[in-house]
């Protein structure tokens, strides 16, 4: 490996006082006795990362593959080559807003960035983090679509008994679709009304759930339960241990694909029912059911508990929107508070 005994940190023309080169400096001083072994460089340091940290022990499987996937794809080809100590923030900053990705992709990034320069520290090879001061939003390109009331009540009616369960379980219980693929029908316990989340399945792979909020039992409907009772007696595997939603083609040793559903039944059916111009997908039945409990005026811990966030903060700011009724009365309200006496004008205009 070859080692550095000088190292350029800028020139005269940025660097312009001694107390501007000190400060440049900083990010080397941690680096100056490192042993022979230590990462040099963002590829190195990612490599130490993974076997230490990035494993199935401590990681759920979706996080590792994100991580391998966003680092050879993106952060590899651009700054694993360089030393720890070549990493600017501004240049991070300018490389993020140049690629065409969306905000929370571009969050992404900078966070597994970060979270290796957090490693870095913790094991003592470097002394701060240059990516802590990045800035990047995470603001969304455009609101989540859902589905209302109504509209979900016209596409449960269009559905066969399957598929029909499918919906009005992910529809009342916010269950995400890794999450319901993976139920079996011991995972519904009839006597409590509940059903029993304990794993789910990430690009075909059948491990933990996303969380630990995530293993929380969630209350059925009467309505709700007898639809799966109603397909469990169709169902060509309805035993203890076999899948709620099984494929067929796979004799039942799989769960049947999520999107093949969404595609062939449920969008088609929504088609029919004039639902057009939004973007519906499983998740967006987790949306709806967050958006109606706010609009039904429901505490927002209750809401937290049952769609199983790890804080109200997420159930607040990702999964609930204002509802159109809901600002308009809003509006009103304050309207009448603050201008009553042109109100009245307004609704009684003087003759001339």
């Amino acid at each position: 490996m070859r080692l550095y005994k000088k190292q350029i940190i800028g020139s005269t023309g940025k660097i312009r006082s001694r107390r501007e080169a000190e400060k440049a400096v900083v990010a080397l001083r941690g680096l100056i006795n490192v042993d022979v072994g230590n990462p040099q460089t963002i590829c190195d340091l990612d490599a130490h990362y993974r076997v230490r940290e990035l494993t199935l022990e401590k990681k759920a499987f979706g996080t590792i593959d994100t991580h391998r996937l966003l680092f050879k794809r993106y952060i590899g080809p651009r700054w694993g080559h360089l030393r720890l100590s070549a990493v600017r923030t501004v240049e991070v900053e300018e490389w993020l807003y140049s690629l065409p990705l969306a905000p929370a992709s571009k969050a992404k990034l900078r966070g597994l960035l970060s979270v290796l320069y957090n490693h870095a520290i913790r094991h003592e090879w470097f002394t701060f983090n240059p990516i802590s001061r990045v800035k990047t939003s995470q603001k969304r390109l455009r609101d989540k679509d859902v589905l209302t009331p109504d509209e979900f009540q016209q596409l449960v009616q269009l559905l066969s008994v399957r598929d029909r369960a499918m919906v009005l379980l992910i529809g009342s219980t916010g269950l995400r679709r890794s999450e319901m693929i993976t139920l079996t029908w011991s995972d519904i316990n009839v006597r409590t009304m509940e059903v029993n989340v304990l794993r789910s399945c990430v690009r075909n792979r059948i491990g933990k759930t996303k969380t630990e909020s995530s293993c929380r039992p969630v209350p059925l409907h009467p309505l709700v339960l007898n639809a799966l009772l109603e397909w469990r007696e169709q169902s060509p595997y309805p035993t203890e241990l076999d899948f709620l939603f099984p494929s067929v083609q796979l004799k039942g040793s799989r769960p049947l694909s999520p999107d093949s559903i969404l595609e062939k039944s449920i969008r088609p059916a929504l088609a029919k029912i004039g639902v057009v111009g939004k973007q519906i997908g499983w998740h967006s039945c987790r949306h709806s059911l967050a958006t109606n409990l706010r609009f039904l005026g429901v505490d927002i811990k209750v809401a937290q508990e049952l769609i199983r966030h790890s804080s109200c903060r997420a159930t607040l700011d990702v999964y609930t929107r204002a509802v159109d009724q809901q600002k308009r009365e809003a509006s009103l309200k304050i309207i009448e508070l603050m201008l009553s006496l042109e109100i009245k004008k307004f609704q009684h205009p003087r003759r001339s």
